[in-house]
């Protein structure tokens, strides 16, 4: 049985990284995340690796580009305004199908904002963030066993479809310590194969092009429709969720990230009092799981979102339900953390028929 450690979130998303073989890091300091570079500047080093802090965000996103071009294993990661100064640099990844990992410890928003937690990242994370048609791999852990084990999954996802592939997570699971068992076996960097693609020198059997554009009349129009069928396969092939509690239930809580800890325990106490509650948890943001959703739509006549933000995650369960459940909104903002208690007492007054705060 393989050892269980006691990390913070933020370190074992780093150290999950580092054994899924990544042996370049560049980024730039803000709270709650800071805790990542500062582990990679010392433990990137150790295995042969590159760590470097950059004058800004834009700069590291950029330098990711050309890590990256050379078939290695990249990482940045920062927090809710320095992921949105970096979105230039990831659109650009995405349409030059570079295969970058990162990760976003939210904080509170807009703005500058605060350093408490918040989930007010999501329509960021799940819609691209930057300009452009592109699309984003996007995980959202509920664990610090998660942080830890997520990584190896994007990294495979990223290179399997050549996009960008992230962690979601806000500052509590950054900042909270929790035992972690690695569920995989360290990858040794040397021993990965370098893609086909990738850029390896200026020999002219060896010449090889890496961009993100093509300027000829048609053209880019041509590479949309070509990334856009990358996407349906990630959609239809690499969703994941959990779903739990579902069959005969009356009502269904869900959230994602933290929010989605807090559900379960709204859950099992609901159950405990003889409440018909169940549960759906997604794993994967992007690509959504809709079905799930849209399997039970009709069947079960309410879903209640928990978020901590003013209402986005919320978005995509509308679309999936397209109008044949009722749904409503528990939301907490920029820090505002609820309990399962206060989840439990809003999911009481939604099943007595309660709509006049709670219904979207």
């Amino acid at each position: 049985m393989s050892e269980r450690i006691l990390m913070k979130g933020n370190e074992a998303l780093a150290e999950g990284a580092v054994r899924a073989g990544c042996r370049f890091f560049a980024g730039y300091p803000i709270t709650p995340q800071n805790e990542i570079p500062e582990y990679m500047s010392w433990r990137l080093p150790e295995t042969g690796g590159t760590f470097l802090q950059a004058e800004s965000e834009v700069s590291a996103i950029n330098m990711l580009f050309g890590a990256a071009a050379v078939g290695r294993r990249v990482m940045t990661s920062s927090s809710s305004p320095g992921i949105s100064l970096k979105q230039e640099g990831i659109s650009y990844c995405a349409s030059a199908e570079l295969p970058i990992f990162y990760a976003n410890i939210v904080r509170g928003g807009p703005g500058l904002g605060n350093i408490a937690p918040s989930q007010g990242d999501y329509f960021q994370s799940t819609r691209g963030g930057g300009h452009g048609d592109y699309r984003v791999f996007v995980m959202a852990p509920k664990s610090v066993d998660e942080m830890a084990n997520f990584p190896r999954i994007c990294y495979d996802i990223a290179f399997k479809y050549r996009i960008p592939a992230m962690v979601l997570a806000d500052g509590i699971l950054g900042q909270m310590m929790e035992p972690v068992t690695f569920d995989f076996d360290p990858v040794e960097a040397d021993s990965l194969s370098i893609p086909d693609w990738a850029l390896r020198g200026s020999k002219p059997e060896e010449r090889r092009v890496v961009k993100s554009f093509d300027l000829r009349p048609g053209k880019m129009e041509e590479w949309n429709y070509r990334l856009e069928k990358k996407y349906d396969e990630i959609k239809a092939e690499e969703v994941r969720y959990e779903a739990i509690n579902t069959d005969g239930a009356d009502l269904i809580l869900t959230g994602y990230g933290t929010s989605a800890r807090i559900c379960e325990t709204a859950m099992a106490q609901g159950r405990k009092e003889g409440l018909k509650i169940g549960y759906i948890r997604p794993i994967t943001l992007w690509p959504f799981p809709t079905r799930i959703f849209r399997d039970l739509a009709g069947k079960i006549g309410k879903f209640l979102v928990v978020e901590m933000s003013l209402g986005q995650y919320v978005e995509d369960v509308q679309l999936s339900i397209n109008g044949r459940s009722e749904i409503y909104l528990h939301k907490r903002p920029a820090g505002g953390i609820p309990t399962g208690e206060e989840v439990l007492e809003v999911a009481k007054k939604v099943l007595s028929g309660d709509k006049s705060k709670f219904y979207v």
